[in-house]
């Protein structure tokens, strides 16, 4: 894990920042934040990614990820009893409500972002440069020390 030597804001030393991103099903919208926080962000953001109820990568998520040039088929489904118990400095629901639980983080933000499972594939897409605009800034925000969402 490369850890980034920077400042941010008034000259304070910042780190990667450990971001959680949750959906229900962990097999779309997450699953895409945290590939695309990778793509990204990654010297900005350590993401992860869970669901409140797992079930299978959806293959939309994967074709359209493949044509940014990110594998999502090695990646699987994970409950939020299987992330990694560390504390966050973000946790980023994606439109799922009261389905979401509670997760200890420093932030916390919703992201209404409408699940695209029964889109079509140029919805899903759209869906994907949703999310991949918000991690960009997002990653913005933490590089300048601005970590609450306007």
């Amino acid at each position: 894990m490369k850890e980034m030597a920077s400042t941010c804001g008034e000259g304070f030393p910042w780190k990667k920042k450990r971001v959680l991103f949750v959906c229900i099903e962990n097999s779309c919208r997450s699953q895409m934040a945290e590939a695309l926080a990778y793509l990204y962000a990654q010297d900005t953001i350590q993401a992860y990614s869970a669901g409140s109820a797992i079930w299978v990568i959806n293959p939309k998520a994967i074709t359209v990820m493949a044509e940014l040039g990110y594998g999502l088929d090695s990646h699987t489904s994970k409950s939020l009893l299987e992330i990694p118990p560390i504390v966050y400095d973000y946790v980023i629901t994606m439109g799922c409500g009261d389905e979401c639980p509670f997760i200890p983080a420093e932030f916390h933000e919703d992201w209404a972002i409408p699940d695209p499972k029964m889109l079509s594939l140029e919805q899903f897409r759209q869906v994907r440069d949703q999310i991949g605009a918000r991690v960009q800034e997002l990653a913005a925000r933490i590089e300048a020390g601005n970590h609450a969402n306007k």
